[in-house]
């Protein structure tokens, strides 16, 4: 990935799609990230979460997560998911530069995220792939 500028006008329309798509169905928090783990945008209530440190740490957990996959013969895994007893985080691959990850809680069924996940990631490759 080259160097991107994310222009405060691409940070709006980035939160306005993670508002509508899945702010709207009771996600928490949904924070997209480079593959560096920087922030690029988070929409969402934060409560007290360190949104820099979480970014760095999925990142690192997608980077040891490929090297798993590696070693049984799989190209990528793609998505993550983790169950906690309040709360649930939901990592995907967002093309090959970006992840998404989201935070819910077991209010929200897992297959709502995940097609929610899947409708929104070209809109926001597209967008990110746009030349302001």
């Amino acid at each position: 990935m080259g160097t991107m500028v994310v222009t405060t006008e691409k940070v709006k329309e980035l939160q306005k799609v993670l508002n509508a798509q899945l702010l709207a169905i009771g996600v928490s928090l949904a924070i997209l990230i480079d593959e560096a783990g920087n922030v690029i945008v988070a929409a969402g209530n934060e409560n007290g979460v360190d949104t820099t440190s979480l970014a760095a740490l999925a990142a690192a957990n997608f980077g040891a997560t490929a090297q798993i996959a590696k070693l049984l013969g799989e190209e990528d895994f793609s998505i993550l998911y983790h169950k906690g007893k309040r709360d649930n985080i939901h990592f995907t691959k967002i093309g090959m530069d970006f992840i998404l990850v989201t935070i819910f809680t077991d209010e929200i069924p897992l297959g709502l995220v995940r097609l929610r996940v899947n409708q929104v990631a070209q809109e926001l490759l597209n967008l990110l792939s746009e030349n302001d």
